[in-house]
């Protein structure tokens, strides 16, 4: 592994994988890590129930600030990771070297999903 950070190496992903259009595109990259938090919650036994009634929590209170809510999001999911014992940096390289291989796969199901929607497909 090289001295480059995560982040810098997901950049260089997204960059050879996406459009810049979708690339740099707030709006889809939030509801694609929406769609992995969820996916995670789900695989920590989360409700589709317990899910809805966050999703209408969070949207009744103000709304917050990027970069802290970042901090926020980077902290519970260290401490959802070490009640779980899933090595989270081990986690993050493993799937980022696995995405590298599959750019082709990623590429196409980028193509065909709708225009302006939340949804992945």
């Amino acid at each position: 592994m090289s001295g480059r950070t995560y982040q810098a190496r997901v950049q260089e992903w997204t960059t050879a994988c996406f459009p810049p259009s979708a690339q740099g595109d707030v709006s889809e990259r939030a509801h694609r890590f929406l769609e992995e938090a969820i996916e995670l919650a789900q695989a920590s036994n989360c409700s589709r129930d317990e899910a809805l009634a966050l999703v209408d929590y969070v949207f009744s209170r103000q709304e917050g600030e990027a970069f802290q809510e970042t901090g926020g999001v980077l902290v519970t999911l260290a401490a959802l990771c070490n009640a779980s014992n899933v090595d989270m940096e081990r986690a993050g390289e493993q799937e980022l070297s696995r995405n590298w291989s599959r750019i082709d796969k990623i590429r196409a199901k980028q193509a065909s999903k709708p225009q302006d929607s939340a949804l992945p497909q």
